[in-house]
């Protein structure tokens, strides 16, 4: 193999905008992430993302069934 020619691996310090923190190891120093595991709903089990813009009401009024008469 080649003499320098990999990056340098070191330790990084990864934060969240939930605020958490934790370090492991990559070739950046520094990683920002929008979601970690402290605060993604699949871990949690709370739901954190609002419907914006009313987009699952403008979906099922344009997909709804119609509606049967007896």
């Amino acid at each position: 193999m080649k003499d320098d020619i990999h990056p340098n691996y070191q330790d990084c310090k990864v934060t969240c905008s939930c605020g958490e923190t934790f370090s492991t190891r990559s070739t950046l120093s520094e990683i920002k992430v929008e979601v970690c595991s402290a605060c993604h709903p699949f871990y949690t089990g709370k739901q954190k993302l609002v419907d914006t813009a009313g987009r699952v009401e403008r979906f099922n009024k344009k997909y709804r069934r119609p509606e049967t008469t007896k």
